[in-house]
């Protein structure tokens, strides 16, 4: 019987140096929104000289736009192609999607960066730019599970399905595609930065707009008007009492290490238009998260409810009522049950890769997990190289030795997962 630790190390030992360009090139490909072909198109033909089966398409037509899941800041994706790599297995295992996303959110001020944004600078063992670790180097871990277990002449029994999606960032447009083509596994596996911590359930959120009414007066006489930015102020506290109720009744222990578990953040306002006259309109915007486990629709009408209360505190809100609006980014929360036959793999796997238990928490963000999961019925679980931390900030990078340990991880797992169908070792 073969050592595959040993085996599988040793080739992805061998493999270091020329992975690590590959790196180098996917960080240098500023994959911002609409972006995303050239890299895209890069991943397709790597996929190609591996073997797999390739589908490298535009996602488009009726049944993305008007799907309820659907969301996205724009509805043409000629730039930003979709592609997904299939290796066949033999038949009679288990299969595995890999799933990850290329898109990048901006540089941003580049100023508060030691280097170019998109550089792939190393320096100490760390690869910098945007996406080295949300989630390039991810992406990475899993194309290197694959091509280490084909260059040690194995078969797997079930399929892998390796996705590059975009629109990850805006909401997963991109993973639900893949979903609505028929893409789908007995389970998934999407290395997020986690800093290897096992995430069985992930956070989910959704974006919402408040508009608040005053009436408008001179400043002089502001007496005789109503101040929406005043009134604002109770709509924020009434938002703050139902992000505490929310929390307190949540009682998750994979929660327990977060202050508060499904924060609602308010990150946008803005109101008046004059110093000298009284503000008749404000508007917030901000995320609520979403429990893993929670219906979408049932903390909306939390929301609504806890809006509708502020009648009660001020009669104005009788004549006006603060208007709600979900619109923009929303990601489904995810739940896989911490019994689930992935999750012993998983462990067994990490320890042995690592020689310490992994930490299982759950997450405080949104990722595509929850689609898969909840329209695909694959049992989606995030586990990846790289520290949330450094996501979206500037000098982002990710510890390549964590990549290839991750990468050991997962070809470890499909080993288990899919099956061997033939050892030629």
């Amino acid at each position: 019987m073969a050592n595959w630790q040993a085996l599988i190390r040793e080739q992805l030992e061998k493999d270091r140096e020329q992975a690590t360009l590959l790196l180098q090139e996917w960080v240098q490909s500023p994959s911002v929104q609409g972006e995303e072909r050239s890299i895209q198109e890069s991943i397709a033909s790597r996929l190609a000289q591996m073997g797999l089966a390739v589908d490298l398409w535009v996602m488009e037509g009726e049944e993305l736009l008007a799907h309820p899941y659907f969301v996205s800041p724009r509805d043409v994706f000629d730039a930003s192609p979709n592609v997904v790599g299939v290796w066949k297995g033999q038949g009679a295992g288990r299969s595995m999607i890999l799933n990850g996303h290329v898109d990048v959110v901006p540089a941003g001020d580049r100023a508060q960066w030691s280097d170019d944004p998109f550089s792939g600078k190393i320096v100490d063992g760390k690869l910098y730019g945007r996406g080295a670790t949300d989630m390039k180097g991810g992406n990475l871990s899993s194309l290197l599970a694959i091509e280490v277990l084909q260059k040690l002449g194995v078969q797997l029994k079930g399929d892998v399905i390796f996705q590059s999606v975009v629109e990850e960032e805006s909401g997963g447009a991109g993973t639900l595609a893949t979903i609505l083509r028929g893409y789908k596994a007995d389970a998934a596996l999407i290395p997020e930065p986690t800093n290897m911590k096992i995430f069985p359930k992930q956070q989910g959120s959704m974006w919402f707009r408040l508009t608040v009414k005053g009436r408008s007066a001179h400043g002089g006489t502001r007496y005789e008007g109503v101040s929406a930015i005043e009134k604002s102020m109770l709509v924020v506290q009434a938002i703050g009492k139902l992000e505490k109720e929310r929390n307190d009744r949540l009682d998750d222990p994979l929660y327990e290490k977060l202050p508060i578990p499904i924060p609602i953040n308010l990150g946008v306002i803005e109101g008046g238009k004059w110093p000298s006259s009284v503000a008749d309109l404000v508007k917030l915007e901000g995320r609520m998260g979403v429990a893993p486990g929670e219906q979408m629709e049932d903390a909306k009408a939390e929301m609504a409810a806890a809006l509708k209360q502020l009648a009660e505190i001020d009669p104005w809100f009788n004549e006006q009522p603060v208007e709600l609006e979900w619109y923009g980014a929303r990601w489904v929360p995810g739940d896989v049950d911490q019994d689930h036959p992935l999750m012993d793999i998983l462990h067994s796997q990490f320890e042995a890769v690592t020689g310490s238990r992994a930490v299982v928490e759950a997450s405080p963000w949104g990722t595509d997990g929850g689609l898969l999961t909840a329209l695909a019925d694959t049992p989606a679980i995030v586990v990846g190289p790289g520290v949330t931390q450094v996501a979206h900030y500037p000098n982002e990078y990710i510890e390549l030795d964590e990549v290839f340990r991750c990468a050991e991880i997962f070809a470890l797992t499909l080993l288990e997962w899919c099956g061997i169908a033939e050892d030629k070792k």
